[in-house]
């Protein structure tokens, strides 16, 4: 063996540069460790940075949720309708008489069935002041006019709900439905279905009076 000219062996020293990057090194990695994406620049903490992404999006400020169910006690909900000859029916027209709002279609076997005894109804008690408005779910003129003029032969009146606007102010899906408004325009019941005579003079029992 032999020695250098410091009289070490060689490969028991290790250079300074060797030392010194590694030192360097070290540095580096607990520096990164310790401060994160920050040295290069990045703020991860600044939300400001980040798209902001909501969690819901509201409906437009002047835009009306829609109407819930109508219930007993309710005020009845004023609308305008034409009729089959393209004249304005408007609900508050009739304040201070009894009302039935019946939902329909000539499509509805149920609805078919009822008319007969709402006519009875009407004539019975039309000297009463007894209001029946039949609001049709968007069929034609026509084709309501055919129908309850000339097939049913029913003297109470037709409304054209043409685009549903109404069926959607009552809440009315079924088919069917006949809603009770008594001479202070308050709901006094809400059937959804097919009626019979019975039924019909039992809710009219409770519009009818004082008259």
């Amino acid at each position: 063996m032999f020695e250098d000219s410091q009289g070490a062996r060689p490969g028991n020293g290790r250079s300074p540069f060797i030392i010194l990057g590694g030192i360097i090194l070290i540095g580096l990695a607990l520096a990164l460790l310790i401060f994160g994406g920050s040295l290069f620049g990045q703020n991860g903490g600044d939300d400001a940075l980040l798209p902001q992404i909501p969690a819901f999006e509201s409906a437009p400020a002047d835009s009306a949720p829609p109407s819930g169910p109508i219930q007993v006690g309710d005020a009845v909900r004023d609308f305008v309708l034409n009729d089959v000859d393209g004249s304005p029916v408007r609900l508050s027209d009739f304040d201070g008489q009894p009302i039935v709002l019946n939902f329909w279609a000539t499509w509805c076997g149920p609805c078919r069935i009822e008319m007969p005894d709402l006519q009875a109804a009407y004539t019975a008690h039309q000297d009463d002041g007894l209001v029946i408005l039949a609001i049709n779910r968007a069929e034609s003129a026509t084709a309501v006019r055919e129908f309850f003029y000339d097939e049913m032969d029913l003297t109470f009146t037709p409304l054209l709900d043409v685009e549903a606007e109404v069926a959607r102010l009552y809440n009315v899906a079924n088919y069917p439905t006949s809603i009770f408004v008594d001479r202070d325009g308050r709901v006094t019941a809400v059937h959804r279905g097919l009626m019979v005579e019975e039924q019909i003079e039992g809710y009219l029992a409770d519009i009818l009076t004082n008259g």
